[in-house]
């Protein structure tokens, strides 16, 4: 999953919240890096991303794609999936999607000391363009993966790729549909297990 997703997912503490952005830029081991409920929110993220990977809905998905950009499934996917729950955000929260992503902003601003530079560096781009609203158009979409693929040291296929999205459009969301709440009960019970380790400890 992508940002939107992982950021959803998380929003309970400012500190899950980092935690859950910080996945994408934190590697390795965490001992005694960050707070502790910064460490659960990227140790959760890694399970989701983990989570996401075997499932056969999302495999499913992947083999949407056409042969000469499978390699690159696995992000146009991530993103896919972002901008149909950004487009259907209101049956997942009561929240409006504006609401909710000047929160993240502002609480991704205030912990700008503890940002890894790779994310200190896109912050800005990420709040003045409105990356987590932006999801919502195709257009957007095309542009975040544009963006990626420029920044890749690889060569890639990924340019232009949100066409795959256009293509397919009706069986990806379909898919998502299927999926998301499948993880959501995922990370609900992951939560829950982590408060009854916790409690017993």
């Amino acid at each position: 999953m992508n940002y939107l997703a992982h950021l959803y997912l998380a929003n309970e503490t400012p500190e899950l919240i980092i935690g859950s952005i910080l996945g994408d830029f934190v590697k390795g081991t965490l001992q005694n890096l960050y707070t502790p409920d910064i460490r659960n929110g990227i140790e959760l993220h890694r399970k989701i991303d983990s989570y996401t990977d075997s499932h056969q809905v999302v495999h499913a998905s992947k083999c949407i794609i056409t042969a000469q950009r499978r390699r690159f499934a696995g992000i146009m996917i991530d993103l896919f999936y972002d901008h149909f729950l950004a487009k259907s955000w209101s049956q997942y929260s009561s929240i409006s999607l504006y609401d909710f992503s000047q929160h993240v902003y502002g609480v991704l601003v205030e912990s700008q000391a503890i940002l890894p530079d790779s994310l200190g560096k896109i912050l800005p781009y990420m709040i003045e363009q409105n990356w987590l609203i932006s999801y919502q158009e195709i257009n957007h979409i095309g542009r975040a993966l544009n963006g990626i693929s420029r920044r890749l040291k690889r060569p890639n296929s990924l340019l232009n790729s949100a066409e795959e999205l256009e293509w397919n459009y009706l069986l990806f969301e379909e898919n998502f549909q299927i999926f998301f709440p499948e993880l959501i009960n995922f990370v609900e019970h992951h939560k829950e297990c982590a408060i009854s380790s916790a409690v017993r400890s």
